[in-house]
């Protein structure tokens, strides 16, 4: 066995397991509004912390609004270290779109310390550069925020190795969040900075979904051998991937859940890691 890597990871002065929870899927269809069932959307947020999930993802985009308030309803804001985000905006029609406009940033952490009910946010992440605001502005506002006490740590996503770079200029980036999987490693040079700079990296996207086709053959035989699922695979791959990252599988789905949390407990072999890296 090969795995020999700490299952924890430190942001600023939280120590957190490193397999998390995303809370995207706590909304609506569309991760537009509520869910059909709140109190069952709660109660996945309360069994993700009974499994010793201590790391939540979420952001004010989701709902919006809809997941940070679920969580704070849901009382697991004391009990694991929630991340959130600022700075993507849905439209009627569901579209994303980045504002990072420095004084908007401020007004959204406020609204987002406000639905969580906490006193400050653990992890307060910009979603998405934005090209109409220029980029250190929007970094300069975070660390602002942190020096004010409103934010403990700042993170980024979805940038590139540069817009990292410039970040650290300005604030200590706690964590990277870019989508990374199984099938996408668009990022791999991102994620090579995070280790190299000790960051946490958040891999959104995890699982691949139905990407994992394209290496049906490899993940099934490795699956096999562990009496698990693709999915659990793919996630026991991330873990043993690198030290710093920090995967954040979603589900509305309680069962699914308690799959994804068990698939830290997979420990795969130098020659099953080597076969699904290739």
């Amino acid at each position: 066995m090969t795995r020999n890597q700490s299952d924890t990871f430190e942001i600023g002065e939280y120590t957190v397991h490193r397999l998390g929870f995303g809370a995207m899927r706590l909304c609506g269809e569309g991760i537009i509004g509520a869910p059909d069932d709140e109190a069952a959307a709660q109660e996945v947020a309360r069994e993700a912390v009974d499994l010793g999930v201590d790391f939540i993802d979420t952001a004010d985009s989701y709902g919006p609004g809809t997941s940070e308030r679920l969580l704070g309803e849901a009382g697991v804001v004391d009990d694991a270290v929630v991340a959130t985000k600022g700075g993507l905006l849905r439209s009627r029609d569901g579209d994303w779109l980045p504002h990072g406009d420095p004084e908007y940033l401020e007004n959204a952490a406020l609204a987002s310390k406000d639905r969580l009910g906490v006193d400050s946010i653990d992890l307060y992440q910009l979603h998405r550069p934005d090209p109409d605001t220029e980029f250190e502005a929007s970094v300069t506002k975070l660390a602002a925020l942190k020096d004010d006490g409103l934010v403990d740590n700042v993170g980024l996503s979805n940038v590139s190795v540069e817009q990292l770079e410039t970040a650290r200029d300005h604030v200590e980036v706690a964590t990277v969040q870019n989508e990374y999987n199984l099938t996408n490693r668009e990022h791999e040079d991102v994620l090579a900075a995070c280790e190299d700079a000790g960051i946490g990296f958040i891999p959104y996207f995890p699982i691949g979904a139905g990407d994992l086709d394209e290496k049906a053959a490899v993940v099934d035989d490795v699956a096999e051998a562990h009496d698990a699922s693709r999915y659990q695979i793919a996630l026991a791959w991330l873990l043993q991937r690198s030290d710093v990252t920090l995967p954040i599988p979603g589900t509305s789905s309680i069962d699914h859940l308690r799959e994804n949390v068990a698939a830290s407990e997979i420990e795969l072999t130098s020659d099953e890691l080597a076969r699904l890296s290739e």
